[in-house]
């Protein structure tokens, strides 16, 4: 899998305003995971250091859900060792407190519809029946 970059030029030619925007943010998490990495084992890309302490091995694809829709991710993966970013981080632990709420519903015999109901409630939009009885 290859790096995932693209300049400012590119991005404005490919396009209109709401995907040049979400293209922005995906750019822009990008760098900074890039970046991350680049500290975490003490050499850029590429790059013959002393200090390095592992080596790049690819990336893994990862989504987040934002106001812009969703960004397509490549979370850079190490040799030895692990990187997950902070920033999927909170979505992961907001995921798990859902599950928590569903299967604590689902066990109290709370009906779907009811379910569906407290979802939206908290700014989502929505869950489908099947998806409360997996």
């Amino acid at each position: 899998m290859t790096r995932p970059t693209m300049d400012l030029s590119e991005l404005l030619a490919k396009h209109d305003q709401g995907d040049f925007l979400r293209s922005i943010a995906e750019a822009v998490l990008q760098l900074l995971m890039e970046a991350d990495v680049d500290g975490l084992i003490g050499a850029k890309r590429h790059e013959r250091s002393g200090e390095r302490t592992t080596w790049r091995n690819g990336y893994r694809e990862r989504t987040l859900d934002t106001r812009l829709g969703t960004l397509n991710l490549q979370v850079p993966k190490l040799r030895q060792g692990s990187y997950f970013p902070g920033f999927l981080e909170a979505c992961k632990t907001s995921e798990q407190a859902l599950v928590a709420f569903i299967q604590e519903a689902w066990i109290s015999g709370v009906s779907t519809r009811r379910v569906d109901d407290q979802v939206q409630a908290m700014g989502l939009s929505g869950i489908s029946t099947s998806t409360v009885y997996k």
